[in-house]
């Protein structure tokens, strides 16, 4: 499965950032983090998609508290 959510992010820089912690789990297949169109977009199997969607955000509040994915 691959969807798209909105993302509240602060700089490129946290994009960047927020990209490689999502990419960092194993069970993501894709992920593109674009601070211009302010969207993040995942690739997971289906049976993990729900579990990568939170991971993704939790990723998202740990690189910078003040950005927000919003699911």
């Amino acid at each position: 499965m691959k969807k798209s959510y909105e993302a509240e992010l602060d700089c490129a820089n946290c994009a960047r950032k927020v990209q490689e912690a999502i990419l960092k789990d194993p069970r993501v297949k894709f992920c593109s983090v674009n601070y211009m169109s302010q969207k993040i977009t995942l690739e997971a199997d289906d049976a993990d998609f729900d579990d990568v969607v939170k991971m993704a955000a939790d990723c998202v509040r740990k690189v910078d508290p003040d950005c927000e994915m919003i699911i």
